[in-house]
């Protein structure tokens, strides 16, 4: 079976949560069968440590191999999914096609499997561009009809397809996306120290670590850490989206200047260690198909503050601090626990610990390998 995997998202140079998606799951499928078929499309050359390819440049190739793994860049600056993926595909004609983000090409010639990570367009309307909003909606009825099968990363994300879209559920397969491997409790200090100076931190601090956007519940975020400001700082780090609230604003309004720290993009260098560094991860997103931050944070041994719905209790089991997202008391109250109770965020932290192993790419490549293999049956 020659498989072609859309590695588009693989390929960017600021990873957020879809392309670290990418990243990990398709050098997982890798590590699990490297003498496979398959061939890795891009609109650009993928990085030079990405996986050990017997090709990866832009040349044409009319016959690609039955055997290893090699990538082919066809770029096209616009439309690259509908339009130059799938001419690559009509030449080429592999057996299936994987795609880890969400999109399948137009008039796919070939049976496709893609990953949905959320409905959060359908929950929070507002928090994404109309036509943003549209294009989602479009593709994810088109995947419910067309695709041979659908991943999902969640059960929580599961039941949305199905009550939402009426997907059969017997097309609808839940892997659980991996924790960075890489990714553990950074305890010397020297490095702690460096990353405090990097980012402005002057005292303790609570992080969020995530896109800057509605969705994620930034507003009250800010306003319930005027409840223990006095205490600790807040760390949001994240690169800015779409309809970002101006907290610097909302900060200053509200006698929060200087405990307020907007740290921008965390680059994957400095994440152990700001993680490590935190007293918690605050983290009331209003929707998760999965919430990767949680289980990043519990990696690292650092206790986490979560919402109470849709796919994060699923995820944080009993290892963290759920509350309501939509009640500010309810968020300042969990936020003042763990602020106050050492004991509390020991606890969380051992949880945590052994709640995040569960999360593994080995395991999550296994899984769709046996995806792949059913439908070749």
């Amino acid at each position: 079976m020659h498989i072609a995997i859309d590695a588009s998202r693989a390929a960017r140079a600021r990873p957020t949560g879809t392309e670290a998606y990418s990243w990990h799951l398709i050098r997982a499928l890798h590590r699990a069968r490297p003498d496979a078929a398959v061939t890795l499309y891009s609109p650009a050359p993928l990085p030079p440590d990405f996986l050990p390819l017997a090709r990866n440049d832009s040349r044409d190739i009319h016959a690609p191999r039955r055997r290893g793994w090699q990538a082919r860049c066809v770029p096209l600056p616009r439309l690259w999914t509908h339009l130059r993926l799938n001419l690559a595909l009509r030449r080429d004609r592999p057996d299936l096609l994987f795609v880890p983000s969400h999109v399948i090409p137009v008039a796919c010639p070939v049976p496709a499997v893609v990953t949905v990570h959320d409905l959060g367009y359908r929950y929070y309307p507002g928090a994404h561009r109309p036509l943003d909003r549209w294009y989602l909606e479009w593709t994810t009825r088109r995947h419910v009809r067309l695709a041979a099968r659908l991943l999902a990363d969640s059960q929580a994300t599961r039941d949305d397809l199905c009550r939402h879209y009426a997907a059969d559920p017997a097309r609808v397969r839940v892997v659980y996306p991996g924790r960075d491997e890489t990714l553990r409790r950074v305890s010397d200090p020297a490095a702690l120290a460096a990353v405090r100076q990097r980012y402005g931190i002057q005292d303790d601090y609570l992080l969020y670590l995530g896109t800057l956007q509605p969705r994620k519940n930034l507003t009250r975020l800010v306003e319930a850490f005027a409840a223990v400001a006095d205490r600790v700082q807040l760390v949001l780090a994240g690169q800015r989206g779409w309809l970002c609230d101006d907290l610097a604003a909302q900060a200053q309004r509200l006698g929060l200047a200087g405990r307020v720290i907007l740290a921008g993009y965390v680059p994957p260098e400095d994440k152990a260690a700001l993680l490590s560094g935190a007293l918690a991860l605050v983290f009331p997103s209003l929707y998760e198909g999965f919430g990767m931050p949680v289980v990043e944070a519990m990696a690292c041994g650092v206790p986490v503050l979560t919402s109470a719905v849709s796919s994060l209790p699923e995820v944080a089991g009993d290892a963290a601090l759920l509350v309501d997202p939509l009640s500010t008391s309810a968020i300042a109250a969990g936020m003042s626990r763990l602020v106050a109770d050492a004991g509390l965020r020991q606890a969380l932290a051992e949880r945590g610990t052994l709640q995040a192993q569960r999360f593994s790419w080995a395991e999550a490549a296994r899984q769709v390998w046996e995806v792949f293999d059913s439908l070749a049956a």
